[in-house]
């Protein structure tokens, strides 16, 4: 295969386009996943220092918590 080959079929049809954008969300989930473990490695310390110290916010706190009181 030589190289215009590969540039059009890449750049030129819905195929090759799709390839591209699969490769890049693919590459950017491995990229993200690495950073976090690296970040996780670096920052072991970090947190809550007992279990009753809570953070103010979290994604998944749970409402119904705060509706009881």
């Amino acid at each position: 295969m030589e190289f215009s080959e590969i540039y059009s079929f890449l750049f030129e049809t819905y195929a090759g386009i799709g390839v591209l954008v699969a490769i890049s969300l693919v590459l950017c989930i491995i990229i993200a996943a690495v950073l976090e473990l690296r970040t996780r490695k670096t920052y072991v310390d970090r947190g809550p220092k007992s279990e009753d110290e809570e953070d103010e916010w979290s994604l998944f706190d749970d409402d119904d918590e705060e509706a009881d009181d």
